[in-house]
């Protein structure tokens, strides 16, 4: 239930979730086989089918426009668990990199977070931030230079346990990770060079990772003695975001920026190609799979012509099986209401 199943739902759904005030549901559709029989009546099996699905029903906020004003209103719809000393995970780029949120907008937004400082981690990747005293002139460099940030690996790292995983039992996160009583993850949504696309989940399950034990052991380099692609990075991915949901239970909560959506992600720096895919708004969640889902489907929702290079990356690399594997994990639902706050 991959590729093909998310075909099938864009021709029977995109209308809807094109229509009025932004209001619809969504989901992967099976296509694989009928269903079995019930022994209910039909109208009282539709009705528990109905009332069943809706209690797996998130609600995901969205809004077509792109400024620091509507990115606190969507934080606010999303924000009661939030409390304590809080981690705000971005993506704070290469350097001069073309396509990270605008500093302007995320130093706005931080400001209206208590007690709150940006994190981010080492690559394993090697260059300018593989190490910490170079990933600070990084973010000297980028202008992330109004508030701490946390490189949370610095002093090393520590294990969360992976319950159920696919494949994982332990991650390594960095350290510091562990010293936060919630976790704002803040997403520049875009396509990615392994992953397909860069959502929620790639932004806490590599981006939390420690540059030198926890990105290779989601990358499979521990493991498999690789860079593992296709699904069963996507598959790593999800048992190491799942590490980090479980640690931080409802502290923890969603915003995905649907701006500048290159093919390569903002660690592709300057090289990175330049965006064809319109900038389609801002969603915010308490639900990482539904978030997720729901970028996914606005940009499967658009017309040929401007989504082609985008999901050819996404289906290229296996990307939807972030999806599936996180429902498999019980990460959330892909069901989903969008909720305009426009």
């Amino acid at each position: 239930m991959r590729d093909i199943s998310r075909r099938k739902f864009v021709k029977m759904a995109g209308a809807a979730l094109a229509g009025a005030g932004l209001i619809g549901i969504s989901g992967i559709v099976s296509g694989c086989g009928k269903e079995q029989a019930s022994a209910l009546p039909v109208d009282k099996a539709a009705a528990a089918k109905s009332a069943a699905e809706a209690k797996n029903i998130s609600k995901v906020y969205f809004t077509r426009q792109i400024d620091a004003e509507h990115l606190i209103r969507l934080y606010e719809k999303v924000n009661a668990d939030i409390h304590g000393k809080v981690a705000v995970k971005l993506h704070t780029g290469e350097p001069h990199g073309p396509n990270i949120l605008p500093r302007d907008m995320v130093q706005a937004f931080q400001a209206q977070i208590p007690n709150s400082t940006i994190i981010e981690a080492n690559v394993a990747y090697g260059g300018p931030r593989s190490t910490t005293p170079q990933h600070r002139e990084t973010l000297a460099v980028n202008g992330w230079t109004f508030c701490p940030v946390d490189i949370i690996d610095e002093e090393g790292d520590v294990n969360f346990p992976v319950k159920g995983g696919l494949h994982l039992k332990e991650v390594a996160v960095g350290s510091h990770l562990a010293d936060y009583d919630s976790l704002v993850v803040l997403t520049h949504f875009k396509g990615h060079a392994m992953g397909g696309f860069g959502g929620s989940l790639k932004n806490i399950a590599i981006g939390c990772a420690s540059g030198k034990v926890g990105k290779r052991q989601v990358h499979g380099l521990t493991d498999y003695g690789k860079w593992v692609t296709g699904g069963l990075f996507m598959e790593l991915m999800a048992d190491s975001g799942k590490a980090i949901c479980d640690h931080f239970g409802k502290q923890i909560t969603f915003l995905n920026v649907l701006r500048r959506m290159s093919v390569d992600c903002d660690c592709a720096g300057t090289s990175a190609a330049e965006p064809v895919i319109p900038d389609l708004g801002m969603m915010a969640s308490t639900d990482i799979l539904a978030i997720d889902q729901a970028s996914v489907d606005m940009v499967y929702n658009l017309e040929e012509s401007r989504k082609n290079d985008l999901i050819e990356r996404i289906e290229s690399r296996e990307g939807l099986r972030q999806l599936t594997a996180m429902k498999e994990l019980g990460m959330g639902s892909s069901q989903y209401e969008l909720i305009s706050i426009d």
